[in-house]
């Protein structure tokens, strides 16, 4: 039999195996293509370079640009807003969490005194 401090440390890992990602909302798409269009460097960006400048798939900065994709992971919008070199908060908004898929915490792992 497990002693209460291992059950009690085995409860805490499955609940830590639970990975959360902060997701983030484009606030408005045109403003995207906008801002490709004269970057932070006053430049223009294509999708293919701010995909390389970003390591952000094309098809995901398409996906926005024409507003069939509305969230992305936190580090995508960071890696998207410092390519083209403005503050991640003039293009996203946080927009909560998302859960990975885990094993559901079995209430048998829970201390009982």
């Amino acid at each position: 039999m497990l002693s209460p401090s291992t059950q009690c440390n085995n409860s805490l890992h499955e609940v830590e195996m639970i990975t959360h990602t902060l997701m983030y909302q484009l606030l408005d798409p045109e403003l995207l293509h906008r801002l490709m269009q004269r970057t932070g460097t006053g430049a223009r960006v294509s999708i293919r370079e701010l995909s390389t400048a970003s390591g952000v798939p094309r098809s995901t900065i398409h996906n926005l640009t024409t507003g069939s994709q509305q969230s992305v992971a936190a580090n995508t919008a960071h890696a998207i807003a410092q390519a083209i070199g403005v503050d991640v908060l003039i293009l996203f908004a946080p927009a909560g969490r998302s859960s990975a898929p885990t094993q559901a915490r079995r209430p048998e792992a829970a201390v009982t005194a």
